[in-house]
């Protein structure tokens, strides 16, 4: 059980606007009393689905970030589902909470990342969220060096030599590289580059 010093967040999450988050916080909420925590932020999304990236899901992202920052010691959801609707996205949140030392207790499954037992399970799903990262880097080269070996042409189009010339002799009139990029119709990038390769 943790100490009355133990500061508590709630994450909360519905997927549509017809649902609120209302059940989850008075649960939530008479969880940490019971537990004799202090609650110092709730972080909701309301109306977002769990499939969603962490980066469409405001309060998540705010949440992990100040995990990070250690702004609490434990986060309480109503269930597992709440962090997210795939098996990764939970997998990685859980590791991203274990990495920054807060514990994570969820009523429904009954896990309780204040124990010996529920620090086991957060850690596994560390390893867990490894091996799926591995797994996917892994079916990303794979897919990259079949795509390869069928003669696909892989990153940005080259530029034509005319627009390069063209370019090279903007800059070789000490004209500035977006100028440069602007008049021959290519992207800045490949003015600088085209830049460093006449420093060279």
């Amino acid at each position: 059980m943790p100490s009355p010093a133990t500061r508590a967040a709630l994450y909360l999450r519905v997927s549509t606007d017809t649902q609120t988050v209302e059940n989850q916080r008075v649960a939530l909420r008479a969880e940490a009393d019971r537990r004799g925590c202090r609650i110092v932020r709730e972080y909701e999304d309301a109306g977002v689905s769990g499939a969603k990236g962490r980066d469409k899901r405001l309060g998540f992202d705010a949440l992990l970030k100040d995990a990070a920052r250690r702004r609490f010691d434990v986060v309480l959801v109503w269930s597992m589902d709440r962090l997210g609707r795939s098996v990764l996205h939970v997998a990685l949140a859980t590791a991203e909470l274990d990495a920054a030392g807060v514990a994570l207790v969820s009523l429904q499954q009954g896990v309780d990342g204040t124990t010996p037992y529920g620090r086991a399970m957060m850690q596994m799903a560390s390893v867990f969220a490894e091996l799926e990262r591995s797994a996917i880097k892994a079916r990303v080269a794979a897919g990259l060096e079949r795509a390869r070996q069928q003669g696909v042409r892989l990153g940005r189009p080259r530029v034509d030599d005319a627009k390069e010339a063209e370019v090279r002799r903007h800059l070789a009139m000490g004209m500035g590289v977006l100028r440069a990029a602007k008049l021959a119709g290519v992207g800045s990038g490949t003015a600088q580059r085209i830049r460093r390769e006449m420093r060279a």
